[in-house]
């Protein structure tokens, strides 16, 4: 790892090639002064119009974590069943073969419900839905846009949580119950969460991620147009990261 590190802080192509997916962690404590430095650092985000309609909620207290985990269950049942079917879950042009027959009887997967208890602290990432511009919400599709004002803070967290040697990933499972979350966490009817973000130490530190080469997902011109940059093989990792 020493090749990462400079003056105490890790280079900006080092943090972006190793900040992985993190789900399970060792239980040490992240200390206030940290969640500040790192909150200090991302909300220099870009948003629309600089109207930074973010808002974070620490999560520590364990039966909050565990309300949060408990919303996920639901959307990570379906989740499983879908993906138990050779399907894409929750996409919204594929309709699901998944019955609620089935997914009712689909275990929730611990993956996608423990990080909320086990971590030593939960981020919920909300954003004011008064100030963002849903350029989008007349095309009869499932509007993204709206998430240029917010996923890059939720990033550029996950982003100075690495350098800090923390961990952690953007998480969706539980917006499917916004509705209870809202109770839960005093969230109000203008105010939509956007991602849920489980934060601590990891048990292991990724440095090599499973990627696809750029000329996979980059073309010229158009969407069928020429790939762009050089063919490259894939790295290797034990994680999907």
């Amino acid at each position: 790892m020493a090749r990462f590190i400079h003056n105490a802080r890790m280079e900006l192509y080092d943090v972006m090639d190793t900040t992985f997916a993190a789900r399970e962690f060792t239980g040490e404590p992240v200390p206030d002064a940290v969640l500040e430095r790192i909150m200090a650092h991302a909300r220099f985000a870009p948003s629309g119009g600089n109207r930074q309609g973010w808002h974070v909620i620490v999560v520590r207290d364990q039966e909050t974590k565990d309300a949060i985990a408990d919303a996920a269950g639901p959307a990570a049942k379906r989740y499983a069943a879908q993906l138990a079917l050779g399907e894409n879950p929750w996409n919204t042009i594929v309709p699901t073969r998944a019955t609620a027959e089935m997914i009712a009887a689909t275990p929730v997967p611990a993956g996608l419900s423990q990080p909320y208890r086990k971590a030593p602290v939960v981020l919920v990432v909300c954003v004011d839905l008064r100030v963002v511009a849903s350029i989008d919400q007349d095309l009869g599709r499932t509007a993204v846009a709206s998430g240029a004002s917010i996923y890059p803070l939720a990033w550029n967290i996950l982003l100075a949580a690495r350098s800090e040697g923390l961990g952690g990933t953007l998480t969706t499972m539980p917006i499917a119950e916004e509705p209870a979350l809202r109770q839960v966490l005093g969230i109000p009817e203008h105010v939509a969460i956007c991602t849920v973000i489980p934060l601590g130490k990891p048990v292991r530190q990724l440095t090599r991620l499973k990627r696809r080469p750029v000329s996979t997902f980059v073309t010229r011109e158009r969407f069928d147009g020429e790939p762009f940059g050089k063919q490259a093989g894939l790295t290797a990792d034990r994680s999907p990261g």
